[in-house]
């Protein structure tokens, strides 16, 4: 008879962790950027490396604190693709992270296929945003636009 009591105990904690982990990973530690705050300015470095501002409207972002691969960003852009992929640097290696699935706007499989057919372009944001973290924007011929951060090379060393 104790040892149902103990199974029992032992799988209620399991789901309640189970369920804890799930809350925090899925909502618990991210938090809305405000549209005219600075941590929604999004910035796009040139070919010579410089960074300037990226011209955007209706952004809504996430991030957290807990880690700088956590920001996730959607918005519009009135630079036309033409003229970003003259003026603005390219990104060899765009890998959008997914994120939480309540965040409706940001498609990372989506985006990841369009980048790889060409529908959408990427372009480096800032590099090292944070140490061996990178921020990358892909704007599609419409001006729909997605920011996220990923790992870069230094990351891996």
């Amino acid at each position: 008879m104790n040892g149902k009591y103990v199974v029992g105990f032992i799988v209620l904690t399991a789901l309640f962790a189970g369920a804890a982990v799930y809350y925090l990973q899925e909502y618990g530690y991210y938090r809305d950027i405000a549209p005219a705050s600075a941590a929604a300015a999004i910035r796009i470095t040139d070919l010579s490396g410089a960074e300037e501002p990226m011209l955007t409207d209706g952004f809504t972002g996430i991030d957290a604190d807990s880690s700088p691969l956590r920001f996730r960003g959607c918005f519009m852009t009135p630079m036309s693709l033409a003229m970003l992929s003259e003026t603005y640097a390219l990104y060899p290696d765009p890998t959008p992270l997914n994120a939480p699935s309540w965040f409706d706007c940001f498609d990372s499989g989506r985006l990841t296929e369009d980048l790889a057919s060409g529908a959408a372009v990427a372009f480096l944001s800032e590099k090292n945003i944070a140490p061996g973290v990178d921020r990358v924007v892909a704007v599609y011929p419409d001006g729909h636009a997605y920011a996220w951060q990923q790992l870069n090379e230094s990351a891996e060393k």
